[in-house]
């Protein structure tokens, strides 16, 4: 099976890391473009399986170059999903008359990055990697004070294993225990990204319970967790 490619398009440097980032844990190749043009030639060239094209950029803009891709029977078929500056509808309109399969608002979240993608490409991998990791959790949901114990965990999350059904997108607050020098991970706030209860069974190799994303991690939080993933992967 040969290898997806996706192909990245925007003006500004910064953001195309960004995205780069987000795609690291996935088995694809990435191409790279600064504009509509350069993305033309690169899709005439490599043909990718997937595009994220900003809207706004100089020479030739995402839209017009969405268009052209949509009018051409050898490429249309290529999924394409454009950025736009968050709250501006006229920008979500230039998208749609382009003839996009999808967009996206900046600020970008990685989550819903990875999950529009997935969409037209299931070799997009969500999950970053993580780390077999058993302690007892607590956490705080819906007001109640609740527990379970961890099943796993990574740079960005961590899987609860518990009786209680917690639904997907419900905001919590986790404390939990990390070994190295008896590091104690209190308040750390969280959504439940997805659900694994009795009734609804998502991954049959993995316990009831619920994967959590964290948010807001705080600089040194977020470095004891990558320090303990990336003992843990060796």
């Amino acid at each position: 099976m040969s290898t997806p490619k996706i192909l990245l398009v925007d003006d500004t440097k910064l953001f195309l890391e960004l995205e780069k980032s987000f795609l690291k844990f996935a088995p694809v190749r990435i191409l790279t473009a600064a504009n509509g043009r350069e993305a033309l030639d690169v899709i005439k060239k490599e043909r990718p399986d997937l595009i994220y094209m900003d809207l706004h950029m100089p020479q030739m803009d995402g839209a017009e170059c969405c268009s052209v891709i949509k009018a051409d029977p050898s490429f249309r078929t290529i999924p394409v999903i454009m950025v736009t500056s968050a709250g501006k509808e006229e920008d979500v309109r230039l998208c749609r008359e382009a003839g996009c399969d999808d967009y996206l608002t900046k600020p970008v979240n990685r989550r819903i990055f990875l999950e529009k993608g997935r969409k037209y490409l299931l070799r997009i991998d969500r999950r970053e990697s993580r780390v077999p990791y058993r302690t007892p959790v607590k956490f705080r949901a819906h007001n109640l004070h609740l527990s379970g114990v961890s099943a796993d965990i990574s740079p960005g999350g961590i899987f609860v294993a518990t009786e209680y059904d917690i639904e997907p997108e419900t905001t919590l607050e986790l404390s939990f225990a990390l070994p190295d020098n008896n590091c104690m991970l209190q308040g750390i706030k969280g959504r439940v990204a997805w659900q694994n209860s009795r009734k609804n069974i998502v991954k049959r190799e993995m316990p009831s319970g619920f994967g959590v994303e964290f948010l807001g991690l705080r600089q040194e939080e977020s470095d004891v967790i990558n320090a303990f993933v990336k003992i843990g992967r060796r």
